[in-house]
């Protein structure tokens, strides 16, 4: 398979509540979701192509603050053809953070540690990665050429903002564009402070997690339409990246419904500017070998 036949998602998670709970889970409206999800059901819900192309390869994110589960992620990406990388966690206030990556990246498939990610929407400091140790811990990251994975809500654009001029050495991408309200239709001031942090040339966007900001049952393309163009127009097509938040966009329509609303985004885009956004941006950004690893089916 060519790279011009890739498709990277670039934002998927796995758990398995048996061996370690998702308390997030047990919050009203996650009832759908509440169950175990594999990377091989992963391969069965995402059938649907997006421009003629098939899934090849993904990265797999974090759920929860937990190193086990970090080195979980990166066992099933030894083991799974289709996981290139991986977004782990690590406690970025820990004085000893850099022994933890260290120790991540040297240990059993620490190759496919790419980047970190602290869930910071639910932080109540307004302030939180602005902190010191924060901050320390970030640089960290840094410094072993890992990226950062930016989980705000729209109200917490600033601190990405603040991140974004003071740390300009480090890869950053904002996770599900930053959540904007797309229930509410109240995208202006989510638009002038995204503008604002793709100023900043480091940041890279993730067209994913979109569906879930919208009305669950009664989303459709004209709602996610207006977010698209924000999008494409302020990062442009060489810093987007497809991602499908799965399982979590099972809530408003799973994985096939959310490839074809992209499909339908991505109209009037030419072959390049296609490619970017469906493989060749999260190839960049997270070193991806291009194409399918070894040994990665057809389906």
């Amino acid at each position: 398979m060519s790279d011009a036949q890739a498709l990277v998602d670039a934002h998927h998670h796995v758990w398995d509540l048996g061996v370690r709970p998702q308390p997030w889970l047990d919050e009203p409206g996650h009832e759908p979701i509440r169950r175990n999800f594999s990377s091989h059901a992963l391969r069965s819900a995402a059938t649907r192509p997006i421009a003629g192309r098939r899934l090849t390869s993904t990265v797999v994110v974090q759920c929860i603050a937990s190193l086990p589960e970090t080195r979980d992620l990166l066992t099933l990406a030894d083991s799974d053809p289709l996981i290139g990388a991986v977004v782990g966690w690590a406690d970025l206030t820990s004085p000893a953070i850099g022994d933890v990556l260290d120790d991540l990246r040297t240990g059993p498939a620490g190759r496919y540690l790419r980047a970190v990610r602290h869930v910071v929407q639910g932080e109540p400091d307004p302030q939180w990665l602005q902190r010191p140790d924060v901050e320390r811990g970030l640089r960290a990251a840094g410094v072993r050429g890992l990226g950062y994975d930016v989980l705000v809500r729209s109200h917490q654009l600033p601190q990405a903002i603040r991140l974004a001029e003071r740390l300009p050495e480090l890869p950053l991408v904002l996770d599900h564009a930053g959540k904007p309200p797309i229930a509410r239709g109240e995208l202006t001031d989510w638009a002038q402070q995204l503008r604002t942090l793709a100023r900043h040339s480091q940041v890279h966007c993730k067209v994913s997690g979109l569906v879930t900001e919208a009305d669950h049952e009664q989303w459709t393309v004209d709602d996610i339409r207006p977010v698209w163009d924000v999008l494409l127009s302020t990062f442009g097509p060489d810093r987007l990246m497809f991602g499908s938040d799965w399982p979590v966009c099972v809530l408003a329509g799973g994985w096939n419904r959310w490839a074809a609303t992209v499909e339908e985004l991505l109209d009037g885009c030419s072959g390049t500017e296609i490619h970017a956004v469906l493989a060749g941006t999260a190839t960049a950004f997270y070193h991806l070998t291009p194409g399918p690893k070894e040994g990665t089916p057809c389906f």
